[in-house]
């Protein structure tokens, strides 16, 4: 009977475990080995190991270090604003206010609705013949004459950063929320008796009470921005002249003319960097948590 004691738990997260053994742990060994060759499906034949050539071929890769760029700028003003407006709705949506339910609910949308229909959506409003956004502009008087805004370099970037932050703003306002409604309510009450303003309130209670939650939150977007594909891709494939292209789409477009490859060693190259971010952030978080 201990025997079986001891082995029921394993039992019950084996499936799990295989689960994460085959979609996860398995791909990622396969796209290292892979980077370490010659791997273009156009040329079966050719296919051998090549060691490092692909890891070097990258940094004299013009693309690559644009694409690492930009994908800095994406995650950088597309992380920081959907943080910014969605701890500003988190803020007004924990106030009490007549059909706060059905705001709340309304405010997900953007979070569960699908990239690829995202991506779609906000390329047919920004559409430089028949798009909405064209059609507010000029009735507003802002402008006189269409703008094509993805098919303009300068324009095409800060169009998918509004459209990203669009998405993401509802994941922040979400935990942020559920953070803020976990705070005493007494220590705002203290907080009175002592004459403390709304801006003192905001940065001695409510932003310390809620640190650990905004610092996972960031980490949790910043990854998935930097791995976001669909978004960016069915908006404007990277274009145009590259000026969308980042590194996860560098690599969606290498894999899709089959250099797998090269664009394994690219993964790999975006993995590392993250674990880079990621690592020193989660120690930090938790270094803080225990002083």
């Amino acid at each position: 009977m201990v025997k079986k004691k001891s082995i029921y738990p394993y039992l019950l997260v084996a499936p799990a475990v295989l689960i994460i053994l085959c979609v996860v742990f398995i791909p990622v060994v396969n796209a290292i080995r892979m980077s370490f060759q010659n791997y273009d499906l156009r040329k079966p034949k050719d296919i051998a190991f090549i060691g490092l050539a692909n890891y070097a071929a990258l940094f004299k890769d013009p693309l690559f270090w644009k694409s690492l760029i930009k994908t800095i700028q994406w995650v950088v003003f597309g992380v920081g604003f959907q943080f910014l407006f969605g701890f500003i709705l988190a803020l007004l949506l924990n106030r009490s206010f007549r059909g706060r339910g059905v705001v709340r609910a309304v405010s997900l949308i953007p979070w569960v609705t699908p990239g690829v229909l995202i991506g779609l959506m906000w390329r047919w409003m920004y559409d430089g013949n028949y798009g909405v956004v064209n059609d507010i502009l000029q009735k507003l008087h802002i402008t006189g004459d269409n703008i094509a805004f993805l098919a303009n370099p300068r324009t095409a970037f800060p169009a998918v950063i509004v459209t990203i932050v669009w998405q993401g703003i509802p994941f922040f306002a979400l935990m942020i929320l559920a953070a803020l409604q976990g705070i005493p309510y007494e220590l705002y009450e203290a907080a009175d008796i002592d004459g403390a303003s709304p801006v003192q309130k905001l940065f001695r209670i409510t932003i310390p009470s809620i640190r650990n939650t905004i610092m996972i939150t960031l980490l949790l977007r910043i990854i998935w921005v930097a791995n976001s594909v669909d978004v960016i891709f069915n908006m404007t494939e990277g274009g145009p002249a590259y000026a969308t292209q980042t590194l996860s789409v560098y690599v969606f477009n290498k894999a899709n003319i089959l250099n797998l490859g090269y664009s394994s060693a690219m993964a790999i190259m975006l993995a590392i960097l993250l674990c880079s971010v990621a690592v020193p952030y989660l120690i930090f978080t938790f270094r803080g948590e225990d002083d």
